[in-house]
This record gives C-alpha cells, sequence and structure tokens, in this order.
C-alpha cells in the first residue's frame, strides 16, 4: 500500500494555494521548506526544490480521480494550471494532464 507521495516544488505558496482552489486539500507548514498536504487519497507533501516531476523525465504520474472532468479541467485552467494532455479516453475512462505551479505533472481522470 502507498502511504505518502512527496513532489519537488519552487513555489511552495503558489502550489498550496492551487491544490486547496482546485482540489480542497488541507496543508501543514513544517518551517519554511515543507508543506504537507491531506484530505487528498493519499497524503504527502511538497518540499523545496528547483527539480520537477514530470513523465518525460521518468517521473511516476499521480493520478486524481474526479466525477466531473470537465468542470475539474475548467477549474485547473482558472486557478493557473496548465493543460499539457487534454481529456482522452482509455479503456475504463477518461482523463487529462495538467502543470502545476511548481511544474510538476499529474493526471485527472474519471470513469467513462
Amino acid at each position: 500500500m502507498i502511504n505518502y507521495i512527496e513532489f519537488p516544488a519552487h513555489n511552495l505558496e503558489a502550489t498550496q494555494a492551487f491544490f486547496e482552489q482546485v482540489f480542497g486539500w488541507q496543508f501543514q507548514a513544517y518551517g519554511p521548506d515543507y508543506i504537507a498536504f491531506g484530505h487528498s487519497g493519499t497524503p504527502g507533501g511538497f518540499y523545496r526544490s528547483d527539480n520537477t516531476s514530470r513523465m518525460a523525465n521518468g517521473a511516476a504520474l499521480v493520478v486524481i480521480q474526479v466525477d466531473d472532468l470537465e468542470a475539474k479541467l475548467a477549474e485547473v485552467k482558472a486557478a493557473g494550471g496548465d493543460i499539457c494532455q487534454d481529456i482522452f479516453s482509455f479503456p475504463g475512462g477518461r482523463r487529462f494532464h495538467f502543470i502545476e505551479p511548481s511544474g510538476n505533472e499529474l493526471s485527472v481522470w474519471s470513469e467513462a
């Protein structure tokens, strides 16, 4: 069972604001260089770093499940996320990929 996940982030403040606004995650700061998140399915954190987590660099892809894919796509865009792969279908559902303010790639999916 995956228990915790961590991401690099060069802009902790913008990343926190993005995930609070779009996904309702809650954050706890642990010093100036680390924020932990919860209410996300799997808890985790962001640590201050100039690195990014992207599939093109061999990183794992974190996928967030939602009920309304189109509505969440609009929320991601409105909050300043960059869509790097628009909605597409795959066996079992549909998803899109986005880049959050610190440059990490994540995905959002919903059932077909």
